[in-house]
């Protein structure tokens, strides 16, 4: 069974079509690349797939489960890092996380354990006590990735989490989703508009106007367009006009 399936999803701002009749699935254990230059409908994408926004056509299953007629099921599934961050800049870092796990309803000698347990895993336990915003951008990435795994979702959904980074942050940063999706069998959703972000094994969508246009192995649709990924995603998403 897919991790998640999303079925002719479309939607619209007013007379603008943000998404029109995408379909996709992300498997258990694999990270999927969602590329597509800025305004393709990637984060109205992810607004959807989280319930941000309501679904006005199509379905989403997560592990079977439909997020019209069971949304917490599919809600307490996903972990979410989106692009502006959510963190509270003036409490501590356990501070954020034990809000998170409240929310969640964990008890609190459970919630205890499991920040103990993720922030050991984001090398940030000698942190736990400084307030977020003495932190820099990557540091902040990854308390909210640690907010994000806290209840142990089975899909990792990160919408544009390099902005602002710096090149080596950003390198740092992807590496090491990368690692919690082999070690936990996590299904991860990385959007992004860099094609540095993406490597040949990875599963890839390439979003555009709203339209999924490729769908596959990376490295597999740089060789069906012109030879590498770079070429592949130019073609792609040229719009010149003939004169």
């Amino acid at each position: 069974m897919s991790r998640l399936l999303a079925r002719d999803l479309s939607f619209r701002y007013g007379a603008r079509q943000a998404l029109d009749g995408v379909a996709f699935s992300l498997e258990p254990g694999r990270f999927t690349a969602l590329l597509g230059p800025n305004g393709a409908g990637k984060s109205t994408l992810v607004a959807l797939l989280t319930r941000l926004y309501d679904l006005q056509a199509g379905e989403i299953l997560v592990d079977g489960h439909s997020l019209r007629r069971a949304p917490r099921e599919v809600l307490r599934r996903l972990g979410v890092v989106f692009q502006q961050s959510t963190l509270d800049l003036d409490l501590s870092v356990e501070q954020n996380l034990r809000y998170h796990a409240a929310l969640h309803g964990m008890a609190r000698a459970e919630a205890s354990r499991r920040i103990d347990e993720e922030l050991a895993r984001q090398q940030l336990g000698e942190r736990r006590h400084e307030r977020v915003r003495a932190l820099n951008g990557g540091h902040r990435r990854r308390v909210e990735i640690a907010r994000a795994l806290l209840h142990r979702p089975r899909l990792l959904l990160l919408d544009e989490a390099s902005a602002g980074l710096d090149p080596a942050a950003r390198l740092a940063l992807n590496t090491h989703v990368r690692q919690l999706c082999r070690e936990q069998d996590l299904s991860v959703l990385w959007t992004t508009h860099l094609l540095d972000e993406v490597q040949g094994d990875d599963d890839l969508l390439i979003l555009d106007r709203g339209r999924l246009i490729a769908c596959g192995n990376a490295a597999a649709i740089g060789t069906d367009h012109g030879g590498d990924l770079s070429a592949a995603f130019h073609h792609l998403t040229s719009h010149e006009v003939a004169a």
